[in-house]
């Protein structure tokens, strides 16, 4: 469930980096190398599982599978958090920098 949610989120960042990709003037970006990022660790940590698990990976428990999506959401919310931050310190448009020197 973690790997599914962090790949939507990979792959909706994606096409919205790709169509703005010359300018990202957003850093959009950075959400992308940080949800892939996390996408291949969930992929690595299915595969050590599986390997581990065997046919019962595919058989979860609900109770597992509500962890697993709580998990997921919460990478996603913490990407967005870090995204956030990083994008209020470039501060691209100068909308920070124009509100300290504003008098």
């Amino acid at each position: 469930m973690t790997l599914l949610i962090t790949l939507f989120a990979a792959i909706l960042c994606t096409v919205l980096w790709y169509r703005k990709a010359p300018q990202d003037e957003m850093k959009i970006s950075v959400l992308c190398f940080l949800y892939w990022g996390a996408a291949i660790m969930w992929f690595v940590d299915a595969i050590y599982e599986y390997a581990d698990l065997g046919a019962a990976f595919f058989a979860p428990a609900p109770a597992d599978m509500l962890n697993d999506l709580f998990l997921g959401l919460s990478v996603v919310a913490l990407g967005l958090i870090v995204w956030l931050v990083v994008l209020l310190i470039k501060d691209p448009r100068g909308v920070i920098k124009g509100m300290f020197q504003k008098k």
